[in-house]
């Protein structure tokens, strides 16, 4: 099951860098997690590593 961003990402941008898949994009107002890409950080860390960072606690279970 993938993350993803809700509608009260402030566009910080500190998720993005954090992802080591690459599933994290500039929307046009929020970032976007690609399903596709996202593994929630399985076999990098103990917990996703955007969840970690994010100073909105917007990005949730899908």
């Amino acid at each position: 099951m993938a993350l993803y961003i809700t509608d009260e990402c402030t566009y910080c941008g500190a998720c993005e860098p954090e992802c080591p898949t690459g599933a994290i994009t500039a929307g046009d107002d929020i970032y976007v997690i690609s399903a596709a890409a996202c593994n929630e950080c399985v076999g990098h860390s103990d917990e996703p590593s955007c969840v970690v960072v994010c100073p909105a606690e917007c990005i949730v279970q899908g």
